[in-house]
């Protein structure tokens, strides 16, 4: 169990070895500040590609300390992430970040089956926060990459959440299936698909974790709640991985601890064969410096 960002940065820089990251587009600010901190925190190697003058001119500017051997140009976009990505097939590097293009340049050449990224599964977004009110790091998925998961994507989006966490040192992690109900209604797609996955853990089909659904949100982080609706389960005040209906339900709940309750996040794509940095170009530079550390932290050994 993680309690904070400060244990899962520990675990980061406790690796065998510092964790190389390519980044695609990396001529921005908070990107080049963010993996700055992390390479003086020895989190990670940085391989920054893309327009190398304007990399160096925000690096004068900002006053922004990075090595000097770190830089490989290229003409665009494009050819940014094609570069990024076979670094990672080259063995050049050990995880992806997105810098200064958009989401679509970099995914193209992710699941470029000439680069063989890509597992074959379903690839998901992978939020942990820390959030004050809680006792330990909480994972939301998917808020940022499957908008309307079937039942199979469903379950791969939970086996790549309790993949990461067993990366990071959890034994068998608590899973969430959220519904607007503890009960399966047949009116409500999301309660069946969320007891269909529960009677899937019964069975031995999902393992490695605890699961838990249909759960409501208030009953999988309030133990008065539960205790008032006489409802009793592990996951009760003590979940840590929230698996959500779709894409809306994970942007929205994340965006609201974020803006209402105080929490910070890292977040990266995880499904692929390194994981992938993947925040909003508009994210501050602590948000993708922890998405670093937890990328680092999550990559293969």
């Amino acid at each position: 169990m993680l309690r904070n960002f400060e244990e899962m940065i520990k675990i980061a820089q406790s690796g065998l070895k510092t964790k190389k990251v390519a980044v695609a587009a990396a001529h921005d600010q908070h990107t080049l500040e963010a993996v700055s901190l992390a390479y003086r925190k020895s989190i990670v190697e940085p391989i920054l590609v893309g327009d190398v003058e304007m990399m160096k001119a925000l690096i004068d500017k900002y006053e922004i300390g990075l090595p000097s051997d770190c830089f490989v140009a290229s003409k665009d976009d494009k050819e940014s992430a094609e570069k990024v990505v076979s670094l990672i097939t080259q063995g050049e590097a050990d995880f992806l970040m997105k810098g200064k293009l958009s989401t679509p340049d970099l995914l193209r050449a992710v699941v470029d089956k000439t680069f063989g990224l890509q597992n074959g599964g379903t690839m998901s977004h992978f939020a942990i926060l820390e959030v004050p009110s809680y006792h330990k790091l909480l994972v939301v998925t998917d808020g940022g990459m499957v908008m309307y998961p079937d039942f199979k994507q469903k379950v791969d989006i939970l086996n790549n959440a309790v993949a990461t966490l067993h990366r990071l040192g959890y034994e068998k992690p608590k899973v969430a299936v959220l519904a607007a109900t503890e009960e399966v209604n047949y009116k409500m797609s999301e309660s069946v698909d969320a007891g269909t996955i529960k009677d899937s853990y019964l069975r031995g089909v999902i393992n490695g974790c605890i699961v838990e659904g249909p759960i409501s949100y208030d009953l999988a982080m309030s133990r008065e709640s539960a205790e008032i609706k006489g409802y009793e389960s592990p996951i009760v005040e003590d979940a840590d991985i929230l698996l959500v209906p779709d894409i809306a339900a994970g942007n929205i709940l994340s965006k609201a601890l974020i803006y209402s309750a105080g929490a910070k996040m890292a977040g990266m794509i995880v499904g692929a064969r390194v994981p992938i940095v993947l925040n909003s170009r508009g994210a501050t530079m602590e948000e993708k410096y922890c998405s670093l550390a937890l990328s680092a932290a999550a990559a293969h050994l």
